[in-house]
C-alpha cells in the first residue's frame, strides 16, 4: 500500500512549495492527540531523514516517518473547497472513529 494524492491536493501543494525554496515535499507525521487519539501534522519538508518513506504523485513528494505510516498507511490526501473554507481532507481506510470536530481519529 501506499499514499495517495488527488490532483487537487497535488496542485495546491505545488502552489505552497513555490514559496519556500528549501522546500522538497510535504511532510505528513501522526501525534497522539484530540479527544478521539491521534491527528496530522503536516509540515513542509526541507529535508528527507534517512528513514522517511517516500510517495510520488503528480509531481509532488509526500514524506512519511515509518513511525507514523502504520496509522496512514492506504490514505488519500485530497483538498477540498467548501464555500469560504479550504482544507486538506485525509481518506483514511484505517480510521474507525472521528471526533466531532473532526480534528482528530482513532484507529
Amino acid at each position: 500500500m501506499s499514499i495517495s494524492v488527488s490532483l487537487a491536493a497535488a496542485q495546491h501543494i505545488q502552489r505552497c512549495l513555490k514559496d519556500r525554496e528549501q522546500a522538497i515535499g510535504l511532510r505528513i507525521k501522526i501525534k497522539p492527540s484530540g479527544c478521539s487519539g491521534f491527528s496530522y501534522v503536516l509540515d513542509f519538508a526541507e529535508t528527507q531523514q534517512e528513514d522517511d518513506l517516500l510517495f510520488e504523485q503528480h509531481g509532488v513528494t509526500i514524506l512519511v516517518d515509518p513511525e507514523s505510516y502504520p496509522y496512514i498507511e492506504g490514505t488519500e490526501v485530497d483538498y477540498v473547497q467548501e464555500g469560504v473554507n479550504s482544507f486538506f481532507r485525509f481518506k483514511n481506510p484505517k480510521v474507525k472513529d472521528e471526533c466531532g470536530c473532526g480534528e482528530s481519529f482513532s484507529v
